[in-house]
């Protein structure tokens, strides 16, 4: 971390960036997961393509040693391992008017057995020619020569162990794999976000270094302003004066505005969550501007459910709600009802601001919330500076809430959702 100091007003102001904005957070945890998923994806092709590549060679095996029995003359005496013809244990068996005979194979004393008479059974049941019988570990390789029925037979035990064994210790070798290569992920997704990470330290530095830059001097000229009003002059140079203070609040309020954003996108909470009576809060704000609603020829109806409590900060809620009746009551329309509810539902408390106008069409509802945006096409030309809604979605954010809009012919809608306090 490192820390920016500041000098307004003669004292120091000690300003703390912290590295790991909530967004370059996201950016690194979206990097790493799209990371790990790829290289497990990798992982994953390759053992299967390493499991049916050595199945596919077992099995290859095994037919050949079925095909090399079929081969077989009837007595023949059982070649010796190593020789180059049958390296795995094996058996024949002919099938006369109904009479099994083992005719070959390493297997002793299997003939008129039950469990011989179980594998035929088995065997003879299935409608391949080809195939295995789990049950017994066996491949079976069968040929119906008309007068009688001819089956070889493979032990595949081994077969099915290796398997095992080597898919065992491939997924024990991705799996001691993936250890280092998520610490690599972690590198790489620093690296790679090193340069956003730039952007919005220069981006927030700039918003912060010019609020505190600029309060001191817009202060100064808004208390000049007023002395010179004041003061006996005349009438043009009193305009003047005025044109100042006015001019001077406008961009005081901008400057705060920019403020309020800029502290907003910091990681660290400006204040310790405390229980927040959000019916109290919503019922003063409606009290404040019913007033400024009944002047604007807009009046206010309002209906609020009681002990609505939340986990936050009062003055930033109080400050959400004030910018939902502001904007209302601005883009309003004429002789139109402006409408707020709050209401409590299992989990959550809900919170509608709504006032009749024209429909904002829904491409631009996710816009009112960006920076400096006005849909002066669809709202008409207002005062400000576009900044309101912004500031009412980065508070919403930060009380673990959703502040989304609405629009229809009737009226347009700003709804905010926020867990309630358990």
């Amino acid at each position: 971390m490192y820390q920016v100091e500041r000098f307004a007003n003669g004292k120091a102001l000690n300003r703390t960036y912290r590295e790991g904005f909530p967004v370059l957070r996201r950016l690194r945890i979206k990097f790493v997961a799209v990371f790990m998923a790829l290289v497990m994806a990798l992982l994953t092709v390759v053992v299967y393509a390493g499991f049916l590549s050595a199945r596919q060679d077992m099995e290859r095996i095994s037919l050949e040693i079925l095909r090399r029995a079929m081969q077989e003359e009837r007595g023949k005496a059982t070649p010796e391992p190593g020789l180059g013809e049958v390296v795995l244990p094996y058996f024949t068996v002919d099938i006369w008017g109904g009479t099994a005979y083992v005719t070959g194979g390493t297997y002793n004393e299997l003939e008129n057995t039950e469990t011989l008479s179980a594998i035929l059974s088995d065997c003879l049941s299935e409608e391949e020619q080809e195939g295995t019988l789990p049950a017994y570990s066996l491949r079976y390789l069968r040929k119906n020569n008309g007068w009688h029925t001819r089956i070889a037979f493979v032990d595949i035990s081994m077969e099915i162990v290796t398997i095992r064994q080597m898919v065992a210790s491939y997924l024990l070798i991705a799996a001691l794999s993936l250890l280092p290569l998520f610490g690599v992920s972690i590198l790489l997704s620093r690296w790679a976000a090193a340069p956003v990470e730039k952007a919005l330290r220069q981006q927030r530095q700039f918003l912060s270094d010019a609020s505190h830059e600029l309060k001191t001097p817009l202060t100064v000229i808004l208390s000049n302003a007023e002395l010179l009003e004041g003061a006996e002059l005349a009438e043009r140079p009193r305009r003047w004066a005025e044109n100042i203070r006015s001019e001077s609040r406008r961009m005081k309020t901008l400057v705060e505005e920019m403020l309020t954003l800029a502290r907003a996108g910091d990681a660290v909470p400006s204040a310790v969550p405390e229980e927040v009576p959000l019916s109290d809060i919503a019922a003063d704000c409606a009290l404040a501007f019913e007033a400024v609603a009944f002047e604007a020829g807009k009046p206010l109806q309002y209906e609020l459910d009681a002990d609505i409590t939340l986990l936050g900060n009062g003055e930033r809620l109080r400050q959400l709600i004030s910018v939902l009746l502001d904007n209302a009551i601005k883009y309003g329309a004429d002789g139109g009802i402006i409408r707020m509810t709050l209401m409590k539902t299992e989990r959550s408390a809900v919170l509608t601001v709504s006032n009749p106008g024209e429909m904002i069409p829904p491409e631009t509802l996710p816009r009112l919330f960006e920076r400096f945006y006005r849909a002066d096409s669809s709202r008409g030309e207002q005062s400000g500076f576009g900044l309101g809604l912004s500031i009412a979605s980065a508070i919403a954010k930060e009380h673990r809430g959703v502040l989304r809009a609405e629009s229809d012919s009737d009226s347009t809608r700003f709804t905010f959702t926020a867990p309630l306090k358990r």
